[in-house]
This record gives structure tokens, C-alpha cells and sequence, in this order.
């Protein structure tokens, strides 16, 4: 049967077609999964898509797992959290153009009851150490993420090699599993603050340790190169990373804030 359209249908479709975003860009973004759980590129692609018409897709990943598409042409634009990697990576020649974005912390939580006895501790290496001593439950994320590469480094200032010890758990997951995965075990978790604050309230524990600045946690943003890979959309992935450390894209990072009003992430590209 033919279908017959009406007049007003056939403008609707012109009107659609001329517009800029029917056939709007897109690129692939690679980066960690704290920032999908955190709820943080729910809250500011919508505002960039509006702005440039370009389409970001997210595939969010262990960030060494999210280098590694980068690093093989696989995304256009990269967002981690571990700047000494990236650093690297752009001096490998893999990325370019990297800039500082925003920062959070790194918490450990845990049970209330807080076997371990952590709570009050301002080192964080001095909590490792109590919670291997003590040979309390610590669940690991365990996938080259971010937050491992910052557990491992801490673990690494106690001269403590955790693998294999009954007590520690390496789960092979992004962040808020992780987590759940530790309330589950009445356990302790290295989390960062962005996550731990978008889902608390799903979780019956509490931040024990916090405010070492060994537990800084700087996000970075970073094209791929296209002189290794010609194929990528280098530049809307600069539109993008021009935007993110924009006024206004510094801006709607600012704006994302849970219902108490607690930022998540602290714009600092500048």
C-alpha cells in the first residue's frame, strides 16, 4: 500500500532534515566509570550537545582500560583520572592536547562499626597498614583504573603486597559495584568522593578516612592523535575539549552538585 504523506508532514521532515542536528556530529568518548555513576555526563553532555550539535557517545571504563581504546585509535577523545599515565601516553605520542579539567578526592569508606579501627587517621598509608594488620575485608577494584592505580601506589608507600592475602578481594569492577560489592562485605573501598556522594544513600557505610593529599584526584581530557590515527574526528574532539575547559563548560561542571549542595568534581582547568 502507498503511504501518503500530508503537506504539513512533508515540511516537518524538511524543517528536520535542514536542521543541524539531524545529521549531527558524533564522537566516542572514553572515560572512567566514576564519572558515568557519579551522573556527571548525564548532567553536562546535554547542555554541550546543545551548544555545538555534536553527539558524544560514552563508553566508560577502568581508565586503563579506557587509554588503552585510545591508545588504539578505537575512541577520539579521551577523560581519565591519572595524570602520570596520561602524561606519558601524550609523551608516547598517542594523545595531544591534554588538559587539566577538575578534581575531586579519594575517600575510604567502610562498615560503621570500623573494625579496623581507621577512623580519625589522617594518613592514608597509616589506614592500609591498620587494615592489613587487622586483616579486615578491603575490596579492590582490581582493573587498572584510576582508583586502583591510586590504591596500588598507596599500598606500594607500605611496602605491603595485598595480592593473594585472604582479606583482600579484587572484584574487576567500576566503581559503584565495587562499592556495593564492600557493603555487601561489611568491607573497606577506596572510592572517589564524586561516586561515593551520587550513591551513599544506596549504601550502609561511611567516609572513614579522608583529607590526605596523597589522595587528590585530577581528571584530565586529551585527543587522540590523529597523525597516529587518521581516522578519528580530531576535530570535534577539540570543539569538545575546548568547550569542557570553557567558561561554560567549567560552569555546568561546577552546577553538578547532589541535593545537599555537595559539588562532585571542582572545575580547575584554569
Amino acid at each position: 500500500m502507498k503511504r501518503v504523506y500530508s503537506f504539513g508532514s512533508i515540511v516537518c521532515l524538511l524543517i528536520l532534515l535542514l536542521s543541524g542536528n539531524a545529521f549531527a556530529d558524533s564522537i566516542l568518548c572514553a572515560s572512567t566509570t566514576s564519572t558515568e555513576n557519579s551522573g556527571l555526563f548525564g548532567h553536562i553532555l546535554p547542555i554541550f550537545e546543545k551548544d555545538t550539535g555534536i553527539e558524544v557517545k560514552l563508553v566508560a571504563r577502568g581508565t586503563g582500560a579506557a587509554l588503552e581504546m585510545g591508545r588504539r585509535g578505537d575512541a577520539d577523545v579521551v577523560f581519565v583520572h591519572a595524570k602520570e599515565q596520561e602524561l606519558e601516553a601524550v609523551a608516547d605520542g598517542f594523545f595531544v592536547d591534554r588538559h587539566d579539567v577538575m578534581y575531586n578526592d579519594f575517600v575510604i569508606i567502610g562498615s560503621p562499626d570500623d573494625p579496623a579501627s581507621i577512623k580519625g587517621l589522617t594518613s592514608a598509608v597509616d589506614a592500609f597498614k591498620k587494615i592489613a594488620d587487622y586483616q579486615t575485608v578491603f575490596v579492590s577494584r582490581g582493573d587498572q583504573s584510576g582508583t586502583h592505580t591510586k590504591e596500588l601506589a598507596i599500598w606500594k608507600r607500605t611496602a605491603i603486597d595485598p595480592a593473594g592475602q585472604k582479606w583482600y578481594l579484587e572484584v574487576g569492577q567500576g566503581m559503584e559495584k565495587t562499592q556495593r560489592i564492600g557493603n555487601e562485605k561489611r568491607a573497606y573501598v577506596l572510592t572517589d568522593r564524586g561516586t561515593w556522594l551520587a550513591t551513599k544513600d544506596q549504601l550502609e557505610m561511611e567516609i572513614l578516612m579522608e583529607g590526605d593529599p596523597v589522595l587528590f584526584n585530577q581528571y584530565g581530557i586529551m585527543a587522540v592523535n590523529p597523525e597516529k590515527h587518521s581516522h578519528v574526528k580530531y576535530e570535534q574532539a577539540m570543539t569538545f575539549i575546548k568547550w569542557m575547559i570553557s567558561d561554560t563548560g567549567q560552569t555546568a561542571i561546577d552546577g553538578f552538585r547532589d541535593k545537599l549542595g555537595n559539588s562532585l568534581f571542582i572545575p580547575n582547568a584554569k
